[in-house]
């Protein structure tokens, strides 16, 4: 529940860190998004309404864009790196060792190594834009020996469509008077939205 709250109440937290912490707050966001991207075992952490109300929070003045921007698209290409060569190298030993089987689901394992083997280099794109997705398709693209070089590029190119996406956003529409008085709407419908593609899977079955 407390993961939950964090996720809905994102633009809270963010702002009394912001608030209380001063600097510290762009290494906090770096290693959220890095984690959320890096680590199989983190696919819970906040990311779509993250971004937004980050951008949301430059287009204000509390935190920096030109900080911002660079910081978390680094975060982000990193993340997915860390978590290739996770898979690349020790993925077969860490699905096996029965420790991680409660933090890793094999359903999501092999629902994400279909959709890679289905779509190839341009899931590494897309997962960007699916919760619990991206967290995986890295990992998985290292257990099946994706050609590095390919990987890098279509997580270059993912990471900076995402990163650019949900920050610029925030930035243009965050702080439009309809949109700061219905904001915790706009994070519901965010988070709804990052969602439907996994609801619709759902249905099908």
């Amino acid at each position: 529940m407390e993961i939950l709250d964090l996720v809905l109440h994102i633009d809270k937290y963010l702002e009394y860190i912001a608030n209380n912490y001063g600097s510290l707050v762009y290494l906090i966001l770096f290693l959220i998004i890095f984690s959320e991207t890096g680590f199989v075992v983190a696919p819970f952490l906040p990311g779509d309404s993250l971004l937004f109300v980050l951008g949301t929070f430059t287009g204000k003045g509390i935190l920096e864009l030109k900080i911002v921007y660079p910081l978390l698209l680094t975060a982000a290409v990193l993340g997915n790196v860390v978590n290739f060569f996770i898979g690349y190298y020790f993925g077969e030993k860490i699905i096996r060792n029965g420790k991680f089987k409660k933090l890793i689901k094999e359903k999501h394992l092999k629902e994400t190594e279909i959709f890679f083997q289905k779509h190839g280099g341009k899931a590494v794109i897309i997962s960007r834009f699916l919760p619990f997705v991206r967290t995986f398709v890295p990992f998985v693209a290292g257990i099946a020996k994706m050609d590095t070089n390919q990987f890098m590029l279509y997580n270059l190119i993912g990471g900076f469509l995402w990163i650019t996406f949900f920050i610029f956003l925030g930035y243009f529409t965050g702080n439009i008077p309809f949109v700061k008085e219905n904001f915790s709407i706009f994070i519901y419908l965010i988070i709804t939205i990052s969602f439907i593609p996994v609801i619709l899977k759902t249905v099908r079955k």
